[in-house]
């Protein structure tokens, strides 16, 4: 007899069938309620709760590249159905059982305060006598995304994918399914549509994350693969209908192969969905919510520290102690809580390929590097370094000087990229290395604030001590993030940005250990706009930190238009401070003693986008956010002349009862508030930005 499992949380409904024979489908998450009818007998097969392949295993499916029809996935009975509270929230954990393998497989599913976010993995135990060869494990398999609506799947469906690059982060863009060549052609087909990453690079051209929309039945899903290593996702047909299906590494895709010996067990790579009935900002603020939720607890999320650094459009990776003085005494005098020396500290000359040591350079620092810090400290500020712990430049003079093991490896060599070594973090030697370089940066010398850099990508991996590559680049991903985990319990006052030549590896895995995360390397401030703007889709506005580096020689508009391009987040600033102009240096003030009055109301805050989720195309992006008390709103103009925007402010959330521009004060702008269609009419200067505070009836 079949037996239906429902289960309602945050608004999100959940339904799993088992039936007669045992087989275990999961039909139904969304924030809609389900009719059993909705799903036709023969169409189930496409509904199961994991697809699981094992080596030496046939495919039962024509299935060209995509993971249906997966053995001992499709061979999984059901064993066992949890419904308890943890700590965090409500668990459901749904175990099946191979009978042939002896595989025990568990799908989780996991909620935590009060957001509509699943978190989904998935557990493997082997209870056989035999190995078993795992090539692809599901984090979270759903199937039937269009089922209610009697459109054809190619018409119902759209989906969201964020491109990212290095000077072009955050680029999410809209697609439909016949825009990416993907069509109805029968029941089902061997067409997917695929992303992933392999390395530690893993937003390098995609973030792992994504968003599909049943347009007609108006429910979506955000999802996010929560790891910083190489991940995979697909969403392709089956049976009528169409799946989405998330996973960390795979064979196919990223060279991973993982033995699973009698008595052992794998968990997969976490996933974490959103569902929403409301649209897309709305599944952006459950999952802002959800990972407020879930990262560490720290006081840099809440008190957001003005940082400065002196890399962008300032010393550029060439400090000495002659220049930074006078950059520590502006950045003082205009307010800033931090200061950071970016890289170069560390040696007298060229530096690439030489890092890895840590040691001060003495001709860049005569009188001790400490000195400078202690001076920092003196005016007021918490002093910071650049580091890039987890490579080795492959000139380092202690490089040679190492065991192999200390390193990733491949075909018996030491794998090199972009002039360095990457270190292997499951060597315990290694993470000794590590602790030690953090604490003579933290405890002799005095740092508070590290930028933990990061400039190259592994590729597959390593095939040291592992199954495979991808197996080795997994278990180096897990042990760095363990490590990270220890150095916080160590030091939890020290603040590590997460850093890989900007937005390089933007990941829910690293956001939920660090406080704050370098947004983009990008140095044209008129294309940062469209960056900062989308950012707060994929990262919390209090967690994403962007540059504000107006030129020496700048005009007044320049300087305000980077300072709005920082203010609704967190405060990066650069720039060569004692060469401005005293009217630049006032209009930075302005804007740092501005962001002071308000920016603990951005923890709390949520984004919305008045003209859409800005790309590089446009030409006048802008963001807002809204919390209980009031809600900013930030506009550019990019085209080389005035211009009037109308912009729609119902994302607010709130009835309004007005705007007032708070930055810049001064500088030409007229603005009018229609109450009436609730929207925000501003009239700006070419190559402008503006700062608003909307207030609340």
């Amino acid at each position: 007899m079949k037996k239906w499992y429902r289960v309602q949380e945050n608004g999100v409904n959940l339904v799993f069938l088992v039936t007669e024979k045992g087989e275990v489908f999961f039909v139904h998450c969304q924030k809609s309620g389900f009719e059993e009818k909705e799903i036709p007998e023969d169409q189930l097969e496409g509904y199961r709760l994991v697809q699981l392949q094992a080596a030496g295993e046939d495919q039962d499916d024509h299935h060209g590249a995509k993971y249906t029809g997966t053995l001992p996935g499709c061979r999984l009975i059901f064993d066992s159905f949890l419904d308890e509270r943890k700590e965090n929230g409500r668990r459901i954990t749904i175990a099946q059982k191979d009978p042939v393998t002896g595989l025990l497989v568990k799908s989780c599913l996991q909620f935590t305060g009060k957001a509509a976010v699943a978190e989904s993995w998935t557990v493997v135990e082997n209870e056989g006598k035999e190995p078993v060869g795992l090539t692809y494990v599901s984090s979270f398999c759903l199937n039937g995304l269009t089922k209610e609506v009697s459109l054809p799947w190619d018409q119902a469906l759209s989906l969201m994918v964020p491109s990212n690059s290095w000077y072009g982060e955050f680029q999410w863009k809209r697609h439909t399914l016949p825009g990416l060549g993907m069509y109805k052609v029968f029941h089902y087909s061997t067409k997917r549509l695929s992303y992933s990453a392999t390395g530690t690079w893993n937003s390098h051209e995609y973030l792992p994350m994504g968003y599909v929309s049943n347009d007609p039945a108006k429910e979506g899903w955000y999802f996010s693969i929560i790891h910083n290593g190489s991940w995979h996702w697909e969403i392709g047909d089956s049976r009528d209908q169409l799946y989405l299906q998330l996973s960390g590494p795979t064979e196919a895709e990223n060279h991973w192969y993982h033995e699973l010996k009698p008595q052992e067990s794998f968990e997969s790579v976490h996933a974490a969905v959103a569902v929403t009935a409301e649209g897309f900002e709305d599944a952006a603020a459950q999952m802002t919510q959800w990972r407020r939720l879930m990262r560490r607890k720290n006081e840099d999320d809440e008190k957001l520290p003005v940082i400065f650094n002196d890399f962008m459009n300032c010393l550029g990776g060439d400090p000495n102690e002659e220049k930074e003085y006078p950059l520590i005494d502006a950045a003082a005098e205009i307010g800033c809580e931090y200061y950071t020396i970016d890289a170069g500290w560390y040696a007298n000359g060229s530096w690439w390929s030489r890092v890895g040591e840590w040691e001060p350079a003495v001709q860049r620092w005569p009188n001790g590097l400490e000195t400078v810090l202690s001076y920092i400290r003196e005016k007021g500020m918490v002093p910071g370094l650049w580091l890039e712990l987890e490579v080795m430049g492959i000139h380092c003079p202690i490089a040679d000087k190492l065991p192999d093991d200390w390193f990733f490896m491949r075909h018996k060599k030491r794998v090199i990229d972009h002039g360095r070594y990457q270190l292997d973090y499951r060597n315990p030697e290694v993470r000794a290395f590590a602790d030690d370089v953090i604490r003579r940066l933290v405890e002799d010398y005095g740092a508070g604030y590290i930028k933990m850099d990061y400039n190259i990508n592994t590729g597959i991996g390593t095939e040291r001590d592992a199954d495979s590559a991808g197996d080795g680049l997994l278990g180096h991903n897990r042990a760095y993030l363990e490590w990270l985990d220890h150095i916080f319990a160590k030091w939890p006052e020290l603040i590590i940005e997460n850093c890989g030549s900007g937005g390089m590896r933007i990941n829910d895995a690293l956001l939920s250990r660090h406080s704050i995360q370098s947004s983009s390397d990008q140095t044209d401030y008129t294309r940062y706009a469209a960056i900062s703007a989308a950012a707060p889709a994929a990262v919390t506005p209090e967690q994403n930190a962007v540059w504000s580096y107006p030129l020496f020689d700048a005009e007044a508009e320049q300087t305000a238009f980077n300072m709005v391009n920082a203010m609704t987040m967190r405060i990066h600033q650069s720039g060569h401070l004692a060469k401005l102009s005293e009217e630049n240096k006032a209009l930075i003030k302005e804007g740092i003693d501005c962001y002071k009055s308000y920016r603990h109301l951005i923890p709390e805050s949520f984004p919305f986008w008045p003209l859409g989720l800005p790309s590089f195309d446009d030409l006048h992006p802008a963001v807002g956010f809204y919390q209980e008390k009031c809600a900013f709103l930030a506009v550019w103009n990019l085209e080389g002349e005035e211009k009037e925007t109308c912009l729609p402010l119902h994302g607010a959330k709130h009835r309004l009862a007005g705007a007032e521009l708070i930055y810049p004060a001064a500088l030409p702008c007229s603005y009018t508030f229609d109450e009436r269609k609730n929207n925000l009419i501003v009239k700006q200067p070419a190559k402008s930005a503006r700062l608003f505070r909307l207030i609340y009836e």
